[in-house]
This record gives structure tokens, sequence and C-alpha cells, in this order.
């Protein structure tokens, strides 16, 4: 199948990248159904063209001489949003539409000047556009095609009450499209009361990992983990690497090491501002930094060209997560490298990851990296109370000590 036979203006075709010929399979699901008026819960994997899929039909259907706001995106990430516009940038300036990007850390005045051109299309975190309906800078009477992207990930960060505040601005007759690679159970229940009558759309297995992702999974001691990166990193000729950390404020300590060790790298998290977020992601897309070490802030939707590898430093503790961030690779068909250093630690989130992908992700050991850490028994543990007592009398003997004596 060609995009040609998709029923898509011919102006919007010749706006495709030359990259891009033939539709994916999302892509050739979901087309003709949000073409045909009907609520979609499109369900695919990460890298396999869900933003077109969406995109593409959306702004076919938007009226460019109306000044108004007729379709909105909402994301969970300021990064996917300013992704998102951008590729749907072109598609809009072919058919005379004008797409905005509202979400935080951006200045609000430039913001309001844009939405005083009447852009037709929004593409929004929920949060930065509450606050604008709030100063009356914004109107979505109008809106007739909502798009909920990455709408798990929209539930998992606590967007909920935002979203149903802004859904109350919204025309009740309008098209909705909830788009996900996973579909935890209260995603299947957002979907049962927000969309009318939805074809679901499926175009792989739900949960699955795209075939050409390569992993590889290493046991090593839990403070061993930044050693052993580094000498992947010595004696592996990847280009370039993204690595995951959970916590925040472990990514900075992280990118001090690598840094240490002669290695180009940098951080990526919610803490920094949206100025350095942007700054540090181009650079990283630019091939100037070999190193990219992030939170699960780029686990969702982000795209990076030719991406070859992704290190987890530790699991998610949410299984799905896992699958979001080994999708940064090997996207739009291309293979990739998943590496994840595993210690004891990780066993339960190994255990829940094994289990919803269906895969059997072998434990490998690393040259150089002796195991000498075990797992957990649970017993012969003190209470912690005993714990803090015992030190009370480690205390009081040391004093003792000094005190003189008779």
């Amino acid at each position: 199948m060609t995009f040609s036979e998709l029923a898509l203006a011919p102006s919007l075709l010749a706006s495709l990248p030359a990259t891009i010929t033939t539709p994916t399979r999302i892509q050739q699901l979901a087309i003709p159904a949000i073409l045909g008026g009907r609520d979609v819960l499109a369900l695919a994997q990460t890298g396999s063209g869900k933003t077109l899929a969406f995109g593409l039909p959306l702004l076919q259907q938007l009226d460019a001489t109306q000044p108004q706001v007729q379709g909105l995106v909402l994301v969970p990430t300021r990064e996917l949003a300013a992704q998102i516009a951008g590729a749907l940038h072109a598609g809009a300036s072919a058919l005379g539409l004008s797409v905005v990007m509202l979400c935080g850390g951006v200045d609000p005045a430039s913001q309001q000047a844009e939405l005083a051109q009447g852009p037709q299309l929004l593409v929004a975190t929920p949060g930065r556009l509450r606050d604008l309906l709030a100063q009356q800078l914004v109107s979505l009477d109008d809106v007739r095609h909502l798009v909920l992207d990455e709408a798990d990930r929209l539930l998992e960060m606590g967007f909920w009450p935002d979203i149903q505040a802004l859904l109350a601005q919204m025309p009740a007759e309008r098209q909705t499209l909830l788009c996900s690679a996973t579909l935890p159970a209260a995603l299947q229940q957002l979907a049962t009361a927000l969309l009318r009558d939805p074809l679901r759309l499926e175009a792989t297995p739900l949960n699955s990992v795209v075939s050409e992702i390569s992993e590889q999974l290493y046991l090593v001691n839990k403070s061993s983990k930044v050693a052993a990166l580094i000498q992947l990193l010595n004696t592996e000729a990847w280009p370039q690497l993204l690595v995951f950390i959970s916590a925040r404020d472990q990514v900075d300590a992280v990118v001090k090491k690598l840094t240490k060790a002669g290695i180009a790298a940098a951080a990526l998290h919610g803490d920094k501002v949206q100025v350095e977020r942007e700054q540090v992601l181009a650079e990283f897309k630019q091939g100037r930094l070999r190193v990219l070490v992030a939170t699960d802030l780029l686990a969702r939707g982000i795209h990076i060209e030719a991406l070859p590898v992704v290190v987890n430093l530790d699991l998610p503790a949410n299984a799905p997560v896992y699958v979001h961030r080994i999708g940064r690779t090997a996207r739009a068909g291309q293979s990739g490298l998943a590496l994840s250093l595993v210690c004891h630690g990780d066993s339960e989130a190994l255990a829940a990851i094994r289990t919803l992908t269906g895969r059997p992700l072998p434990l490998d050991t690393l040259a150089n990296f002796p195991l000498t850490d075990t797992p957990a028994s649970g017993s012969g543990k003190r209470p912690p109370r005993d714990k803090q007592a015992n030190r009370r009398t480690a205390s009081k003997r040391s004093i003792k000590q000094f005190q003189r004596k008779g």
C-alpha cells in the first residue's frame, strides 16, 4: 500500500519527507478510520509511526479559512509536544494551517502572541493549557478533534483532573483519538468513558517489543553498574547511546562519573529548565554528545534518528515503561540494542517485565565484573528499632571510653 491510496490530499502527501514512502501498519489502519470520522483507540509499538497516523488525517479535517482552534493534541511532556508540533509543521503549512505548541518552560508572552494569530491546531501539555484557559487567552469552544497521545502516560503522571477540566471546555460532539503503546486497566476504563463506539486498532500484539530490538541483560553488583557502563563504552564502538535511570537525583552523579572517564555525556531530567533541556536534546541529536543520561522523561514518544543503543542502568518499577524505554531504538524499521544492567534488587521489576512482554530475558555475566552481591533473603535481619538501639548502645560505650574513671 502507498500513501496515495489513503485518500489524503495531494498537497499533504507532497509535504511528507522523502524518506517516508510506505505507510506503516498503524498508519494503514488509522488514517482511513480517522478520515471516516470514527473515534479510535490506536495501540502500536513505539517507533511505529503513530504521530503521522493521527496527525495526517487530523490536519486534513481542519478548515484553514476558520481562525479558531479546531484540533487539540494533549501530551504528557514538553519534549513530546515539540516533537509532534515539528512533525506536523510541514503538513500544516501545505494546507495553510497554523499549529501552536503550548507547554510550560516557554515564554508565555510568545505563546500569547501565537494564539492571537488564530491557530487551527494546538499541541499542548494539560497544565499550561489550563493556565491559558483560566486567563481567557484561548478557547476550546470550537474543538472538533481531540487526540490524547501517550494516553497511558497522561494517566500515570496524574493529569486526569486537568484533562477532565479541559474536556468540560470542549463540545461534547467531537472526534476523540487515544494513542498508546500499552493498555493498562485504567486506560481501558478511560477509553470506555471518553470514546463513542470506538474502533480499536492494534498494529502489533499488545505490550510487545519491536522484533528489530536485540535485548541483552547483565547481572552485576549494584555498586558496579556505572563502572560496567564505562567499560562497555570503552570496549564497544557505539557512536551514541541513551541511558535511563529512574531517580532524577542520580542522573547528574552518573554524568559526572562518565565525564571524569573522558566520555562526552550530559543529563536530561525534569529539574532542568526548558531551554537547557532543549539544548541538551539538540546536541545529542546532532551527534555532539555520545551519551545522554535521562529519566523516564524521554521514555515516551521521543524520536532520535538512528539511535543504536539504549541502556537501562536500572529497571523501571512499572513494567510498561521498559517497553517504552527500549523503544527509543530500532525505530522506523531500523535495528537496535537494548542493554540492561541488572542487580539483585531489580529482581521483582525483571519478573514483571518478563510477564508483561512474554520474553525470557536471560541474565548473562559481564567480563571483569564478578558477582559478589547475594539476593536478599529477608532472614537474619534485625528490625529497624533493634538497629537504632544498637547504635545508641555503641554511642554510649564510645563516650564512656573517654570519660575519666574514678
